[in-house]
């Protein structure tokens, strides 16, 4: 009786075991099939070239090539995790980790060096993955969007400076000088074709209001409603200009943008933090104290 009980084990095992494997080799073929080609970096450089008045195709090609690496990192394993798991090649360690974190649902170690701060599941991950690469296709096939996702940048510090030195370039002016001013805008759609860009500085959208939420009648920030954790906001505009001519003593709320809801971050070789963006100056009727004590904060992904 007990030999028949540990044949029964290892049976099932076994076929537990299969089960999973089946399971990883199709989610891997899945995913892979889901990539589009690497971005041709050469051809995007001629479209774009590096121009004096315009820093956004710098901004452009250098965003490419972060996801080229990303783009190769992932097809590499997802071709090497089916070879190894039908007995091709050997199993690495970090083949097996990465295994293991695709069962779970989560995103492998080895791609998450590679990519943008995030912190949702493997499968919302893989969604957003190509939703960002749509924003570049498009943008290499039909030109810069007039609204950008700003969330869709691996290094979003960098469009931040583009953007700043495209309005010190034009009017010859440091850029030491020049600062973000910032304007809600409600009634402009991130979807609307027909909206033209700014003259200065970039309409940008995708971020998420955590402890509170824009009211679009009163043009302020206000208190969210019952059991309300996030909501989006509405268009914003980037506008640069010399920091001097920026009224100080507005009634604004100084909300912090971060790229994941973790918050934290460390301070990266280029000087900018991982995870902080920038801060958001927001017109709001109660005082700025009010929104910190509640941990206010703009998000540009949520977990989910």
């Amino acid at each position: 009786k007990k030999k028949d009980e540990k044949k029964d084990e290892k049976k099932d095992k076994t076929e537990a075991r299969s089960s999973r494997d089946e399971f990883l080799i199709s989610l891997a073929a899945d995913i892979l099939k889901e990539l589009p080609p690497n971005f041709d970096i050469v051809a995007a450089s001629r479209k774009y070239p590096v121009v004096y008045s315009e820093s956004m195709n710098t901004v452009l090609v250098q965003e490419l090539i972060r996801y080229n690496r990303l783009l190769d990192v992932m097809k590499k394993s997802l071709v090497d995790i089916q070879k190894a798991i039908k007995g091709e090649v050997v199993m690495s360690m970090e083949l097996e980790k990465m295994s293991t974190s695709m069962w779970d649902g989560q995103v492998p170690a080895m791609w998450s060096r590679m990519s943008y701060p995030s912190l949702k599941p493997l499968g919302s991950w893989i969604v957003d993955l190509k939703r960002r690469l749509k924003m570049f296709i498009d943008w290499l096939n039909d030109g810069p969007p007039s609204v950008f996702w700003i969330s869709g940048f691996f290094f979003t510090q960098s469009f931040l400076t583009g953007t700043m030195q495209n309005y010190a370039r034009c009017y010859r002016i440091p850029i030491d000088e020049i600062s973000f001013d910032f304007e809600v805008l409600p009634h402009i759609s991130a979807t609307d074709a027909s909206v033209a860009p700014p003259k200065d500085g970039c309409y940008v959208h995708g971020l998420f209001v955590e402890g509170a939420r824009w009211d679009g009648q009163a043009g302020c920030l206000v208190e969210p409603f019952a059991r309300q954790l996030f909501s989006e906001m509405p268009v914003i505009w980037l506008k640069p200009c010399p920091t001097k001519q920026i009224p100080q003593n507005r009634p604004v709320y100084a909300c912090p943008v971060y790229k994941t809801s973790k918050r934290a971050g460390t301070l990266s070789t280029t000087g900018h933090s991982t995870n902080f963006v920038l801060a958001i100056h927001l017109r709001s009727q109660l005082p700025e104290r009010h929104w910190v004590k509640r941990g206010v904060a703009l998000l540009c992904q949520l977990d989910q």
